[in-house]
């Protein structure tokens, strides 16, 4: 069977989640081929076994070098480690007490690998994984490598999944679209941020920008904003340096989006300036929709 059969056929299982993001009619799946709505809007899956359900064109700006170093870094490092046992431990802790099977979305998933890491902490067998991004480039990876899960080319605004379908929706160091979050979002179910704090690679910052204010970061405005749309269950800190090689180093540099605008010159310098740690400095943040908890929207 092929990658595109076999993401049908998972797509299949679980095709109730599904809207279609014309329309928002319910949706099927057809010969292993295509997802079709009531209303014949039809999106096709891709070879590699994820489906392109965007309404418009889009120009991300990730490319597939950045998503390659990213996916080797997450996936080759420990640097991440801490936070994917963080999450993976929020889920386990908050599914207990439910039966039927979870699903969990990835919103701004890039390639995926994030997803992985944590699925592969929760070792549970109930949970599916949706991963959704804007960028296709980003999901072709996560489905040619990560075949567990459903991987989907899609509008944070304007996502493909139904009403109150996921139970936890994660948002990992990404935009957000909180109205469709809240949308989709099961009743009682759990969306969980990561934020950067202050101190989120200040070693590349240093290096970068010296005297700048970019050197600096608050997230005040991003929690403020979380709580104004979710009822704030918990911010828990994580805090962290880890001692990196050469090599993470330069992928490093390469999946940050502090270095989009940095001359080839310029990352040379950073690579070379000697950094051996950097520091993971990390908010989590724990919401619930307002209107379960009986405050107002």
């Amino acid at each position: 069977m092929t990658n595109k059969e076999k993401s049908a056929e998972l797509v299949n299982k679980y095709v109730h989640v599904f809207s279609c993001p014309i329309c928002k009619s319910p949706m099927e799946v057809t010969h292993l081929k295509s997802i079709v709505c009531l209303n014949n809007h039809t999106f096709d899956f891709a070879k590699q076994g994820y489906v392109n359900m965007t309404t418009r064109s889009s120009n991300s700006l990730y490319d597939k070098e950045l998503f390659k170093a990213r996916q080797k870094v997450i996936m080759e490092s420990n640097l991440f480690a801490p936070l994917h046992k963080k999450i993976s431990e929020i889920i386990i802790e908050n599914i207990d007490a439910l039966k039927d099977e979870i699903m969990i979305l990835d919103a701004g998933c890039g390639e995926g690998s994030h997803f992985q890491r944590i699925l592969d902490e929760c070792e549970n067998l109930r949970i599916t994984g949706i991963g959704l991004d804007i960028s296709k480039e980003g999901i072709r990876i996560a489905a040619r490598n990560y075949k567990e899960s459903i991987w989907l080319v899609g509008d944070l605004a304007n996502s493909p999944l139904a009403n109150q379908s996921c139970y936890f929706i994660l948002n990992i160091l990404s935009p957000a679209n909180y109205k469709d979050f809240k949308r989709i979002l099961f009743p009682n179910g759990l969306v969980l941020k990561v934020v950067p704090r202050s101190n989120y690679l200040k070693e590349l910052r240093a290096a970068l920008f010296d005297h700048s204010d970019r050197k600096f970061y608050k997230n005040d405005e991003t929690v403020s904003l979380f709580n104004r749309h979710f009822y704030l269950l918990d911010i828990l800190k994580l805090s962290y340096t880890k001692e990196i090689t050469q090599t993470e180093l330069i992928h490093l540099v390469q999946m940050s989006p502090l270095t989009w605008n940095t001359s080839k010159s310029d990352m040379s310098r950073i690579i070379n300036q000697g950094i051996s740690e950097v520091t993971v400095d990390l908010d989590i943040l724990i919401g619930i929709n307002k209107q379960t908890k009986g405050g107002k929207e």
